[in-house]
């Protein structure tokens, strides 16, 4: 579970994000969207521990900065946070040791052919396509089974066998209990798996959607909602 209380980020004299709340509950997946600019990925940046900010971020009911919390989330950056001299195995291996789990092979080699990895398995990290380095990114959070998992732009770099795996993921996590906190601008693709969305715009929550008392799209909710800011 994520709690966020009154967060605000700043650059200088730039609002980044304005004193926003949501929670993320276990069992769903929920959804950050929102124009570029609007402030999804330092929301995100800031769940995971990378900024500094005001406000109050709690991960199953710890401080998110506590090491009880640190141990329980896993969070997958836009962009791939890789070693580029370190093999796909060996990164897999590193951070089951960061995280104290016991040594795993046949997890390891699971993974692996469940992501059409397993031949890249020996190669750098320098050596992998994007949407290579991106599904090592995802598995090196799945490897440690976490309770809570937090994804920005999950789908960038996929072909669309990846994406059409990656839904399914998301979606065998939801069903294990898990709390899924994912921001993405292709709306179409989640529409499907989502349970609730929080639409952002300029820094500020402005929608807070829950899938089962709709009757409408999450897209025409989030024009819609993005559209009386403007």
């Amino acid at each position: 579970m994520i709690v966020v209380k009154d967060l605000v980020k700043k650059y200088g004299k730039l609002v980044a994000v304005d004193r926003i709340d949501l929670q993320v509950d276990p069992g769903k997946i929920t959804v950050l969207l929102g124009p570029n600019g609007a402030g999804k990925s330092t929301t995100l940046k800031s769940i995971a521990g990378l900024l500094n900010y005001e406000g109050e971020i709690y991960i199953n009911d710890y401080d998110h900065r506590d090491l009880e919390a640190k141990h329980k989330f896993a969070y997958v950056a836009e962009s791939p946070m890789l070693y580029d001299t370190l093999t796909v195995d060996e990164h897999l291996r590193f951070v089951l040791k960061a995280y104290k789990k016991p040594e795993a092979h046949d997890k390891i080699i699971e993974l692996l052919e469940t992501y059409d990895m397993l031949e890249h398995r020996k190669k750098l990290a320098k050596e992998l396509s994007k949407g290579m380095a991106q599904k090592l990114s995802f598995l090196c959070a799945l490897i440690i089974e976490p309770d809570t998992l937090i994804v920005d732009e999950p789908l960038l770099g996929l072909d669309p066998s990846a994406i059409e795996q990656l839904m399914q993921t998301l979606v065998a996590l939801k069903h294990q209990n898990k709390a899924i906190l994912l921001s993405t601008h292709i709306i179409d693709m989640i529409e499907d798996i989502y349970d609730e969305a929080y639409i952002m715009d300029q820094g500020k929550i402005i929608n807070h959607v829950i899938k089962s008392e709709q009757t409408t799209t999450l897209k025409h909710l989030f024009f819609e909602s993005v559209g009386k800011q403007l």
